[in-house]
């Protein structure tokens, strides 16, 4: 052991779980998961009685019976390299990175219309939590506009790999547009020998046989907004008449899967307080309609909205979570994609070692650009004055995004700093955050037990998939960038 003075040793910050009878830790400061061994393991619970000096440790671990004096010394020291253990005065590196300037944009959203064909009751653009303000603002975006953010997006970009999402409003209400943009962005892409992709969001309404034919035929990612079986779906997802949309819908939909089968298609679900049979909608979107993958997200909405589902609602919702989390695990470890994307979504995370500085990549490798030309953080922000980064025609205004950036990042959210989820939470999401708390950067405190309990629901089935089938993540990247 190097140096003179003997080290007294504590505990680093870390997770510990258990999957399939094996101990694991989740180092917050690295975003790291190792599984702990008999030895380990009793180091660890040496340490949680409190601290101990190098040679005391070595002698209790020595005197349970590891007889070889030189297998705790090592792992001792092993241990304090991670981490998972510090010595002294000691801090673990914090992985996070502090923001630089210029940050670059590799994906822009383009909403290529606010108005919409359905009148869903909670629609955050249209409900009363909206923060748009359109006045006067163009309804449609047009050519000149997109034409513009597409260049935009080319200038900031310091990758080759660029990412173009069409949203709305309803997307395909402006599918001209969509279309000039496609060719735009690949003729540009071509000419710089760079790449790009395209994803849309889209109700489903207007799709037709030749949108997709152009879909598949340009290797489109689609999303569409479903919120399950018929008598679940009209509850919210109606025309203006007040007609439900799932017979409009429902034969798109299964055209749609059966020609684009160059990438996943996938369903996106909000749930309300009248809707969260979340086993029923995963078993009828993937099971009956032919989804890929399926992913469930709670409505965005003040706590006192009608719609907004209420603490046992949640509790119900999870326990939902865990059974579908239940079978994925099941499915992976003979081989198989279950198609629940909350679960894919956080296991990829998890097994690249995310640690983020931010929720997600609004305003940092992201933003939105809203009809009118008003850039923005993410689309749920666009034509928003009192949240609008910049114009098309002017480019981002850095102190806007600095300030953006600045109070959404996980230092300033001091209530998370204790939290051992952040390193994937990071506070939760932006615009939740403004419409719960008036204020952004604000942590979405109202999911923080939530949150714990699914992260570590995911991590249970990390670890089991680590354990049992590694082949399984060591391909799970590349089954995942296939997808998006």
């Amino acid at each position: 052991m190097i140096g003179t003075e003997t080290p007294v040793y504590r505990l680093g910050e870390f997770h510990q779980f258990t999957s399939l009878g094996r101990r694991f830790l989740y180092l917050v400061q690295s975003a790291a998961i190792f599984e702990l061994d008999d030895l380990a393991g009793a180091i660890i619970d040496r340490l949680a009685q409190g601290p101990a000096a190098y040679d005391e440790l070595v002698r209790e671990l020595t005197a349970r019976g590891w007889s070889n004096s030189a297998v705790p010394c090592e792992l001792i020291e092993e241990l304090a390299e991670t981490h998972a253990i510090l010595s002294g005065d000691a801090k673990a590196p914090d992985a996070i990175q502090n923001l630089t300037a210029n940050i670059p944009i590799q994906t822009l959203v383009l909403n290529l219309t606010n108005q919409c064909n359905l009148s869903c009751q909670y629609c955050y653009e249209y409900g009363a939590d909206k923060v748009a303000t359109p006045a006067g603002k163009p309804k449609f975006m047009n050519f000149e506009t997109a034409q513009a953010s597409v260049d935009l997006l080319f200038q900031q970009a310091k990758r080759g790999a660029l990412q173009i999402t069409f949203f709305g409003g309803e997307t395909l209400m402006n599918f001209p547009l969509l279309k000039q943009v496609v060719f735009y962005a690949k003729s540009k892409a071509s000419a710089e020998a760079r790449s790009v992709s395209f994803s849309l969001t889209t109700n489903a309404t207007l799709l037709s046989s030749s949108i997709i034919d152009f879909i598949a035929a340009n290797n489109i990612g689609v999303t569409v907004s479903i919120d399950g079986p018929k008598e679940m779906h009209d509850k919210q997802r109606v025309f203006a008449d007040g007609r439900g949309s799932y017979d409009v819908i429902a034969p798109n939909i299964r055209e749609l899967i059966q020609k684009h089968r160059t990438r996943p298609t996938a369903a996106r679900v909000t749930l309300t307080s009248g809707l969260v049979d979340v086993i029923r909608i995963f078993r009828h979107l993937r099971g009956e309609l032919g989804f890929h993958e399926v992913g469930f997200a709670p409505v965005t909405a003040s706590a006192d909205r009608l719609y907004t589902i209420n603490d046992p609602g949640m509790s119900g919702v999870l326990e939902q979570f865990h059974a579908l989390a239940d079978e994925y695990q099941e499915f992976a470890l003979r081989g198989e994609m279950h198609g629940f994307s909350n679960v894919t979504d956080t296991l990829a995370e998890l097994h690249q070692g995310i640690n983020k500085s931010h929720p997600c990549g609004a305003g940092l490798g992201l933003v939105g650009v809203g009809p009118s030309g008003d850039i923005a953080p993410c689309h749920r922000f666009v034509d928003s004055d009192q949240h609008a980064l910049g114009h098309i025609s002017t480019g981002i205004d850095r102190s806007k995004q600095a300030d953006f950036l600045n109070r959404g990042h996980i230092g300033s959210k001091y209530p998370c700093h204790t939290c051992w989820a952040r390193p994937l939470c990071a506070g939760g999401c932006h615009h939740e955050a403004f419409v719960r708390y008036g204020d952004t950067g604000h942590p979405n405190l109202h999911y923080c037990d939530w949150i714990r309990d699914w992260t570590n629901k995911c991590l249970e089935v990390y670890g089991a998939i680590a354990a049992q089938n590694p082949e399984f993540l060591e391909n799970f990247a590349q089954r995942k960038a296939a997808s998006s």
